[in-house]
């Protein structure tokens, strides 16, 4: 039976000890590498006789965070497999994670059968994901195309008029700088508040802000 080498990468002692203590018990696993921080990690691994094939990465660390240090193991050691281990539940942090090359993501209150699960899958397959996960990925993945739609939507004469939303004009002076009538720019903006589905100017231009259309 092969055993699988694993790095935890946790900042929190208490925790990443008991971490350790509870995958050596299992002779599956073997824990060769324990850091406080991505910084020292890194600094290990590149004197390390034998490199991880997962590490268990925490993301908000003093020095080099979770996020940065799987970025640098992407570009460096690609082979090594990232499972972020992590309170964080927030899916603008979990797409941050993923992008930068983690293969799991669990919450650190997770059962010890899930963590073993996920180190195995990752480990074999590629990559882990729990219900969580691709509940959130499925949330980000709805309102990307939601956006997309209603951005097709636009017509490109709107999509002008909403660039000079974005400036300090007032409708009429717009209308001046499309050459357009008062009443055109009104049409204009009714039409762009009913397809964005926003109410005034200010979530129009918070709108055009986010998604570069400014």
């Amino acid at each position: 039976m092969k055993t699988i080498p694993i790095a935890i990468v946790d900042d929190h002692t208490l925790m990443s000890k008991a971490l350790e203590n509870m995958i050596m018990e299992n002779p599956q696993y073997s824990v060769i590498m324990n850091h406080p921080n991505g910084e020292d990690f890194i600094a290990a691994l590149e004197k390390a006789s034998e490199l991880p094939a997962v590490v268990l990465m925490d993301i908000n660390m003093p020095y080099k965070n979770g996020i940065e240090t799987t970025e640098w193991l992407t570009e460096h050691h690609p082979n090594i497999k990232v499972i972020a281990l992590t309170m964080e539940d927030d899916e603008k942090v979990l797409i941050k994670m993923l992008k930068a090359g983690a293969k799991g993501y669990l919450l650190k209150d997770m059962q010890p059968s899930i963590l073993f699960q996920a180190i195995d899958t990752v480990f074999d397959k590629g990559s882990f994901y729990t219900d969580f996960v691709a509940q959130k990925l499925l949330k980000v993945k709805t309102e990307d195309i939601k956006t997309a739609s209603l951005l097709s939507e636009l017509k490109d004469r709107e999509k002008e008029f909403i660039k000079w939303a974005c400036s300090e004009l007032t409708y009429k002076e717009i209308a001046d700088k499309m050459f357009l009538s008062p009443k055109t720019i009104d049409g204009y903006r009714d039409s762009v508040f009913t397809k964005l589905e926003i109410k005034n100017r200010v979530g129009l231009v918070l709108f055009a802000l986010k998604h570069d259309l400014c």
